[in-house]
């Protein structure tokens, strides 16, 4: 032990006396050690971006929604000369749709339908246009929402379509800056209801929002279903005053929309099954629609693990980028060192003539490869970090520094002067003691 603490004073020695050599020799590392840094923290800050999405939208989800199709889009008999071809008869998107999936498709787990309302909300003297949305409990555990005070809907709430609801905290801080939601009424349209419930906030970018296609969960007033039915608007209920309005005796080309429902949010049990099972969904409800594609549905997920996959690609290609960086650096380390060698041929002699043997040769120019490397290392750690949170204050990329990521540089580093330090170290080892004192 006291042998290889004395060549690794020596190496110390050596570097210190060549502190410029030693510094420049020590770039290509810090570089290279900053690159795989700065590469694993855009890969890991756009990693867990993704999984925020896919919490956003909840996992092994299927998004029905409804579209309001137009004449051109369906088929149909000519009726007569000089009359448009009338397209196939559709009830839309509606809770007998719900029911009718949930029944024959077995590979579902939880089933949420949703109305949404833009209404006119009113309270005390304070207006604004927002949603009013008619879900189950089931939306706000397929979405992931938490009742931050208050409670939700219970059965007979959903079953009787009692005045209830539950706010976001948008509503609730625009609203009732007074004191607490709880218990107290606001109206959306012409209806009066009472809240039950406050959602915990919810924050997500406006990209994230915009991206995905949701809304934001904290701007809007969520009422049972039956109550949006009941008391609010169903626009499956088609009265003699709606057919004049629209014109539908004349056959306007007016798009009118006649879905009972806006979306359908579907749980999977097994995400191997998403693609099948939407295949089914879109099968089932083509048949029940009459043959016409008025809905439109879409897997976030698939596409969120696309997305994974693409980045991860991106993230190898960095990767790689990254390594070259650090096989450049063993390579220049390996160079300066091979020099050195050849500088210090006759210090080499003198020490063998005073008893040194070959592996004290190579513990020392090992300890000198190996200490550069992590000296290199260490600032490259510094400068890797410095690079990771300038780009996400200047870039506006989310970056994230590990602590894996540090220990995986350094360790790095090292590995990086062991193996490129290891044939000068041989080399200087296998010098005949005898030539080298003779060497000038």
């Amino acid at each position: 032990m006291q042998r290889v603490l004395f060549n690794f004073y020596l190496a110390l020695e050596g570097v210190m006396a060549n502190q410029l050599r030693a510094m420049l020799t020590a770039l290509g590392i810090i570089f290279g050690v900053g690159a795989v840094i700065a590469m694993l923290a855009i890969g890991t800050g756009a990693k867990q971006s993704i999984l925020d999405q896919m919490k956003l939208i909840g996992t092994n989800n299927i998004v029905i929604k409804s579209v309001i199709s137009s004449d051109e889009e369906g088929g149909g008999s000519n009726q007569g000369q000089g009359k448009k071809d009338k397209k196939p008869w559709s009830p839309g998107l509606t809770i007998k749709d719900v029911n009718a999936i949930s029944k024959a498709v077995p590979t579902i787990e939880e089933i949420s339908p949703e109305i949404i309302l833009p209404l006119n909300i009113v309270r005390d003297g304070k207006h604004q246009k927002g949603r009013c949305i008619g879900v189950t409990n089931t939306f706000f555990e397929l979405n992931n929402l938490q009742i931050a005070r208050g409670r939700s809907f219970h059965f007979v709430h959903e079953q009787e379509g009692k005045p209830v609801c539950i706010i976001g905290k948008t509503i609730e801080k625009k609203f009732f800056s007074d004191g607490s939601a709880l218990g107290k009424k606001i109206k959306c349209g012409n209806v009066w209801l009472t809240v039950i419930g406050i959602l915990e906030k919810r924050i997500a970018t406006k990209e994230s929002l915009a991206n995905l296609g949701i809304r934001d969960y904290n701007a809007d007033i969520y009422v049972p279903v039956t109550t949006t039915l009941l008391r609010l608007k169903n626009r499956a209920l088609v009265s003699q005053n709606d057919l004049k309005e629209n014109n539908w005796d004349d056959a306007s080309d007016a798009a009118q929309n006649y879905h009972q429902l806006d979306r359908v949010v579907v749980r999977v049990k097994d995400s191997k099954k998403l693609q099948a099972t939407a295949d089914i969904i879109a099968r089932l409800l083509k048949r029940k629609h009459g043959g016409t594609i008025d809905f439109e549905i879409e897997v976030p997920e698939l596409l969120l693990q696309q997305q994974q996959k693409t980045q991860e690609t991106f993230n190898f290609v960095l990767a790689v980028i990254a390594g070259i960086s650090l096989l450049v650096g063993g390579i220049g380390i390996m160079n300066i060192m091979l020099a050195s060698v050849l500088e210090r041929i006759k210090e080499i002699g003198v020490r063998r003539s005073l008893g040194a043997n070959q592996r004290d040769i190579v513990l020392q120019f090992l300890f000198e490869a190996i200490f550069i490397s992590l000296i290199g290392g260490i600032l490259g750690i510094v400068l890797g970090v410095i690079a990771a949170k300038s780009i996400a204050s200047y870039a506006d990329i989310p970056t994230i520094v590990s602590n894996w990521s540090i220990f995986l540089s350094f360790g790095v580093a090292a590995s990086v002067g062991l193996v490129f330090g290891l044939l000068p170290a041989q080399k200087a080892a296998a010098l005949d003691p005898i030539k080298a004192l003779r060497s000038d």
